[in-house]
């Protein structure tokens, strides 16, 4: 015969919501310190433009990676939670993000990936003008985007969440 479980040791039907806003926050953090902190030391410690590219490019992967992840985390926090603005938020939030990342990763990046291998030279040393420099500035300027509505989209998702826990409180 089984003793019941306390109470206190339970877990709380209410849980999908704080945990989706914690690795919510986690990756919106991950995702500024990024892209304002070590893209930019990148740029400027390193000695050329084309290791600094290499090491932003090493990096965007995992970024975009945990992104699908978080994204796939509210998406089945959301179909645990009972009906609301925190579970739309979610739901609909986190297929974006899940969408957004995605493209990000596995077309944008793909794209980068093909025209890097395609270029005579280093991006910096084709001329501005230069047809493919300025399809690599547009595909930077997508995955920049990309990541962007990912993050003001978990922003937004993070504020809802809050809102509906500050609710919960008597």
């Amino acid at each position: 015969m089984k003793a019941p479980v306390p109470d206190a040791l339970r877990p709380s039907a209410g849980w999908p919501a704080p945990v989706s806003a914690i690795l919510l926050a986690a990756w919106i953090g991950a995702a500024l310190y990024f892209s304002v902190v070590v893209t930019r030391a990148a740029f400027a410690v390193l000695p050329s433009r084309t290791l600094a590219g290499a090491l932003v490019g090493q990096t965007l992967p995992v970024l975009f990676d945990t992104g699908m992840l978080i994204g796939a985390i509210l998406v089945g926090a959301a179909l645990l939670s009972p009906a609301g603005a925190a579970r739309t938020a979610s739901l609909s939030g986190g297929v974006a993000i899940v969408a957004l990342t995605a493209i990000a990763r596995f077309v944008i990046l793909a794209r980068i990936a093909r025209l890097r291998l395609s270029m005579p030279a280093s991006i910096d040393a084709l001329p501005v003008g230069d047809p493919v420099r300025r399809a690599f500035g547009q595909l930077h300027a997508m995955s920049v985007g990309a990541l962007g509505l990912a993050m003001l989209i978990g922003i937004i998702i993070a504020v809802v969440l809050a809102h509906s826990l500050s609710l919960r409180r008597p």
